[in-house]
């Protein structure tokens, strides 16, 4: 079974970036297609931030569209999410995620990095 493991996140001032990464270990790797970033800021619900297809087609939402680019390198097993312009909406706990390439379901999940963006 494939795990996710995220770093990269950290305490930044408004302005500022922060690169995050996922590492993929485990089986079944090659079963992974998109993959994205989900985050959860204090109080609110968790939200899509950008995906990214086994074919490198990426996908953003309208908050950070501009400002992050997602990234994978698949010789690497490694994902990440290059954060720029940070501003303090954007702090929360960023998750990695991906699906299989038969399924619409983020069925695999790692455990979060916490980003804060201070003012």
């Amino acid at each position: 079974q494939a795990r996710l493991v995220e770093s990269g996140g950290g305490l930044v001032q408004v302005g500022g970036s922060l690169r995050l990464s996922c590492v993929a270990s485990g089986s079944n790797l090659e079963n992974i297609g998109t993959m994205g970033w989900h985050r959860q800021a204090p109080g609110k619900q968790r939200e899509l931030v950008a995906t990214i297809t086994w074919n490198d087609d990426a996908y953003y939402e309208e908050p950070v569209k501009g400002r992050f680019v997602i990234s994978r390198d698949s010789a690497k097993n490694t994902m990440y999410l290059q954060m720029n312009d940070l501003n303090p909406e954007d702090t929360g706990v960023y998750t990695c995620t991906a699906r299989t390439r038969w399924s619409s379901l983020w069925g695999i999940w790692g455990q979060g990095t916490q980003v804060t963006v201070s003012s």
